[in-house]
């Protein structure tokens, strides 16, 4: 991961506040009324404003002559007046059985500790949030390749020399500075993918990072990131180094890395975002999973020509240019479009309680049959998580 995550962390900050969704509020101008589906009709002089929008001069005209062209309203004022009644008590039902099913919005301030592979798994998150209707405020700490330890030791060097750049971020502030500049609902921590089956590694990091949390941050809840496994055709796995003790297989790192994250998520009493989960449901898909192309001649290709990677959640096969010359590499550790998405719909659900599967966002260029299938595998992680944890 060391190679494929590399990047400066100064890029990888930029805008670290993000404010995104809201409410929608009514506007009222002179003697025009705006309606939500939920506020009740209400009645402007004669002219009866029902439903969405604003009651135009010309709407009004055409409303004003139902009387004229109605024969049973032109035929009794009284029967005029108790349909303009009927009329506005359905539209009170209805609006009222639209509250009923509207989802309670939310806001939710989130800081995520981690490194790229947080940023893949929230990248769509702000989109989902807006188009459910809540609101987010995010915060993210992102440093290429960082591990739980990197993260707990940049905290312990700043509070044995709060002036040392060795406990700072790119942008001069510390964890801890972080950690008071909103009163955040949720804080998330994650390990290295790399290091993510190793148990062993997260120790004492994890507790170290909660219990800093703990301190600077008491109000927020804490989420355990679970990252995802490589993919089939990862080096790991097409190339293994003797006595790495990786995992030789997709299947193996995934049941390590679940195992592990399970672990210390009870171990702090920390909550779990199953991203790791839902990307293995997708790879064990008979339909949607990502199957290596076999027929492909690597040895002969010419660019731009790649792989069949259909379906991948990874970025996969791709040219790149060393040393003045093309070659074929591969990233089988990062998320692409599909994977980022997926990642987003897991926090989504389990941030806002939210079945993610009724959301209507998706990215554009994603297949909609796909894109929905993400949504319900999504659903069914977190929903599996759920029930194991019972």
């Amino acid at each position: 991961e060391k190679g494929s995550e590399k990047g400066s962390e100064k890029g990888s900050e930029k805008g670290q506040r993000k404010r995104h969704g809201g409410a929608l509020t009514d506007d009222r101008g002179g003697r025009m009324t705006r309606l939500c589906a939920h506020e009740p009709t209400r009645m402007s002089g004669r002219v009866p404003t029902v439903g969405f929008g604003i009651c135009t001069p010309s709407q009004s005209e055409r409303v004003l002559s139902m009387e004229q062209k109605m024969p049973e309203i032109r035929t009794s004022r009284r029967g005029f007046h108790l349909f303009l009644a009927s009329l506005l008590i359905a539209t009170a039902s209805m609006a009222t059985a639209a509250d009923q099913t509207q989802p309670e919005k939310k806001t939710v301030r989130l800081l995520t500790i981690g490194n790229s592979f947080s940023r893949n798994a929230t990248r769509y998150l702000p989109q989902l949030t807006e188009a459910g209707g809540h609101q987010l405020i995010h915060h993210p700490i992102v440093v290429g390749g960082a591990s739980m330890q990197l993260h707990a030791d940049k905290a312990a060097q700043h509070a044995a020399d709060p002036d040392s750049l060795d406990g700072k971020y790119n942008d001069k502030t510390s964890l801890v500075q972080r950690l008071k500049q909103e009163p955040w609902d949720v804080v998330t921590i994650q390990q290295a993918s790399r290091l993510s089956p190793h148990v062993e590694s997260y120790r004492p990091y994890a507790s170290q990072l909660k219990e800093i949390i703990q301190a600077n941050a008491p109000q927020a809840q804490l989420f355990i990131h679970e990252t995802w496994a490589y993919r089939d055709d990862d080096p790991w796995f097409t190339k293994p180094a003797k006595g790495s003790g990786n995992p030789l297989t997709r299947d193996e790192m995934h049941r390590k890395l679940q195992a592990a994250y399970r672990t210390i998520a009870a171990e702090l009493g920390a909550g779990l975002i199953p991203v790791g989960d839902a990307f293995q449901l997708v790879a064990e898909d008979s339909k949607w999973g990502y199957r290596p192309d076999q027929m492909f001649h690597f040895k002969e290709a010419i660019p731009p020509a790649l792989p069949d990677q259909k379906n991948s959640l990874h970025v996969g096969w791709q040219w790149k240019k060393e040393n003045d010359k093309a070659v074929l590499k591969i990233d089988a550790h990062h998320a692409n479009v599909a994977g980022e998405f997926l990642g987003s719909c897991v926090f989504y659900e389990v941030l806002f309680g939210c079945d993610v599967s009724k959301n209507p966002f998706s990215p554009q260029g994603l297949d909609p049959e796909f894109a929905a299938f993400l949504k319900q595998t999504a659903h069914r992680a977190v929903s599996d998580l759920k029930t194991a944890s019972k």
